[in-house]
């Protein structure tokens, strides 16, 4: 992701910078959420997350700086340039993005308060430079979007926990989860009403995922792939 400079994020509508001709926008996923650059929103499974222009300009700021602290006034010039506005801005709007990916200013977990100073992205983050996650090692295909996988559990559902969002009523809060090691990938069903299904089989215990396989839940089939896309061409 490009690092963006005060004067970048701008103070109108469109709040943050498009990206330049033939430059790389990049899609950053932390916790449940999906930072599109190219898109300027922020996705919870495929739902655009409701944040105001200039939250998503903080945003955008506080996560092309990660791990590093923004200061007060660079933070004033980003988002408010050449207009005076009153000290209780900014706490503000950092509490409107806090409430938008149901963060705690007590014991943040993505907007930290670096005090007298200014603020920073705490969380961990995959999918571009600076990322602080383990490498992710598969890739879940879903309605023409990427959720990228590192080691570790991830639930596939409705729930707001889930990493793979499904919307669908036929999908169940938590449906099935997938495990992730550095050998391989796994499904498990978690007791879901209408089961999960693998190469067009419905799973009863865990089963291991093969680079290219389908997982269906409900009506939403979900394809997963290896990170390395020179291991595996799509469709093969």
């Amino acid at each position: 992701m490009r690092e963006l400079s005060s004067e970048q994020v701008s103070d109108s509508t469109n709040a943050m910078p498009a990206a330049p001709k033939g430059g790389a926008a990049m899609t950053l996923q932390f916790a449940e959420f999906v930072f599109d650059e190219d898109r300027r929103q922020v996705l919870r499974g495929s739902e655009p997350v409701r944040l105001e222009p200039k939250a998503l300009g903080l945003l955008a700021l506080l996560l092309s700086r990660r791990p590093n602290a923004v200061s007060k006034p660079e933070i004033h010039r980003a988002i408010w340039p050449s207009t005076s506005v009153s000290e209780s801005s900014l706490p503000g709007l950092v509490g409107d993005l806090r409430r938008a990916l149901g963060d705690d200013g007590a014991e943040p977990k993505l907007i930290r308060t670096v005090r007298g100073y200014g603020y920073a992205f705490c969380g961990t983050t995959l999918g571009g430079p600076g990322s602080t996650s383990e490498a992710c090692r598969w890739i879940a295909l879903r309605a023409g979007r990427e959720v990228l996988l590192p080691d570790g559990v991830h639930l596939i559902g409705r729930g707001e926990r889930c990493l793979i969002r499904c919307e669908s009523p036929r999908v169940s809060r938590h449906h099935a989860q997938v495990r992730v090691t550095a050998e391989a990938a796994f499904v498990e069903d978690l007791g879901s009403r209408n089961g999960t299904w693998l190469r067009g089989e419905r799973i009863e215990a865990v089963a291991e995922i093969q680079p290219g396989d389908t997982v269906r839940v409900g009506p939403e089939v979900i394809q997963f792939v290896p990170a390395d896309r020179n291991a595996l061409t799509v469709g093969d």
